[in-house]
């Protein structure tokens, strides 16, 4: 279990403030009391640390918005910006500029000439393109399970495949139209984290009957969902979190702790198979396999190779 990250500052300090930096600061980043999140701009670094990758990302693009308060954001960094999922920490950050005819790459910003054009929005005061090329850029260039979870990470804020599709039909970019195909057939909103829709798609992949989602079990004065649920089968499946496992305290998380197990052991009882994996696991598809055959699922469908050779396994 990742413990609580440190609380977050109001803001980043800036080099070039001098009403905000003290003479000392220089002194406070070679104590390593703060640490150059890029040139200009510092944050404490006991709170840096103690972000997860893909807020670490989030916090990169913000303090990159105070470097090029003028300039849109696109692709990842939009997507950051727009709340939706995030991989890891990824390396770049992207901005587009329509008058460059060329895309070039300074340090760790990569600012994109487009052809086609981009709505550009202005989102807590940063400027990015708005959520439908920010789903369709991002998707473009993700593998086939990660752009599945932002696509199904849009559905749940409002959005549809048709409007997606259409916009990606009348961008001239046309990288990996076939596996956007895919992703617009089969996403769906009922995914309720990123978790889910990586799972969703190594299920299939591997060849197991499609489940049904967020299905309600209602035993004992209860009512609780399960991630996925083939009722052919008599079979449950439960993608972990371990957001729903973070507290302040000890004391907290054994109750969270507590709790979960006892909502599962409701969902066992009306049941006869029960499957349940984490993130990590989602990515060793090989163990998910086994845990899906263990609760009695059978394989109706050849594996997808070529799919699943997109999945690699978390280091």
């Amino acid at each position: 279990m990742t413990p609580p990250t440190a609380a977050a500052p109001d803001s980043f300090l800036l080099a070039a403030d001098e009403r905000r930096m003290p003479i000392g600061m220089y002194g406070r980043v070679r104590s390593r009391e703060l640490i150059r999140v890029r040139p200009g701009v510092y944050a404490p670094t006991a709170w840096w640390r103690g972000l997860e990758p893909h807020a670490r990302y989030v916090e990169r693009v913000k303090a990159a918005a105070l470097v090029f308060p003028g300039s849109a954001f696109m692709r990842e960094s939009a997507a950051a910006l727009h709340g939706l999922p995030i991989f890891g920490d990824p390396a770049f950050i992207h901005l587009f500029d329509p008058s460059r005819r060329s895309t070039r790459t300074f340090g760790d910003v990569v600012v994109h000439a487009l052809t086609g054009h981009r709505e550009v929005i202005r989102l807590d005061g940063r400027l990015v393109t708005d959520l439908v090329s920010t789903v369709v850029d991002t998707s473009r260039y993700l593998t086939p399970a990660y752009a599945l979870a932002v696509i199904d990470a849009s559905l749940r804020r409002g959005m549809n495949t048709t409007d997606l599709h259409d916009w990606s039909a009348a961008d001239p970019d046309r990288r990996n139209e076939r596996m956007l195909a895919w992703a617009w057939e089969f996403a769906d909103g009922r995914a309720e984290s990123s978790g889910e829709s990586v799972s969703r798609a190594v299920i299939s992949w591997l060849g197991f009957p499609v489940p049904v989602l967020q299905q309600v079990f209602s035993a004992e004065g209860v009512d609780d969902r399960s991630d996925f649920w083939w009722p052919t089968y008599r079979a449950i499946g439960e993608s972990d979190g371990y957001g729903k496992y973070r507290a302040e305290t000890a004391e907290e998380a054994v109750r969270k702790i507590v709790r979960e197990k006892v909502r599962e052991d409701r969902l066992r009882r009306q049941s006869d198979g029960f499957a349940r994996w984490d993130w990590r696991d989602a990515h060793r598809v090989t163990l998910l396999e086994k845990k899906l055959r263990h609760a009695g699922l059978p394989q109706v469908m050849p594996r997808d190779r070529a799919m699943l050779a997109t999945i690699r396994p978390l280091r």
